[in-house]
């Protein structure tokens, strides 16, 4: 069980911008602001919306990743951050990998519960692009914890 609390941050002028979710001390404390700049989610997704998606994101996450944080924890190592990885500019490819599968899971989410209701032809066409792009999204946050326990992956295609 992962328990969040949220936090509002301020710009300079003190108007509430977005939120912190901290996180539980193991797994890093996740921006919004970063999350809606790095997967280009403008102001039309509401705060109350990326809210719920992101906590769906963040509990997936960790109950994939469980007993490899369990593993973790006692090797000694506390936080994500300490657990020994090769450095991607100053951050940590443990740290980079995280975020990218929260990230790709709240996409998904959001993809998926906000899509389109238009029922036209082209509607269709795009429901189905929606639906491909759902499946690469959960692909990547599946690699990216894939990665994060040192699996190696197999892609297997149908001919």
């Amino acid at each position: 069980m992962v328990s969040i609390a949220v936090n509002p941050t301020a710009n300079e002028a003190g108007i509430k911008t977005e939120q912190l979710i901290k996180n539980n001390g193991f797994w890093p404390d996740l921006d919004l602001q970063h999350y809606r700049d790095a997967m280009r989610q403008d102001g039309t997704l509401t705060p109350a919306r990326l809210l719920e998606a992101a906590q769906v994101g963040l509990n997936e996450t960790h109950d994939r990743l469980t007993e490899w944080r369990k593993k973790q924890q006692q090797a000694g190592y506390p936080s994500l951050v300490e657990v020994p990885a090769k450095q991607v500019g100053n951050e940590s490819s443990c740290l980079l990998l995280y975020r990218r599968a929260v990230y790709c899971l709240i996409q998904a989410t959001v993809t998926e519960r906000f899509r389109s209701v238009d029922a036209t032809a082209s509607g269709t066409k795009r429901a189905e692009a929606r639906e491909e792009t759902i499946d690469h999204l959960r692909r990547d946050a599946a690699w990216a914890i894939q990665d994060i326990q040192g699996f190696t992956r197999t892609t297997i295609e149908l001919i």
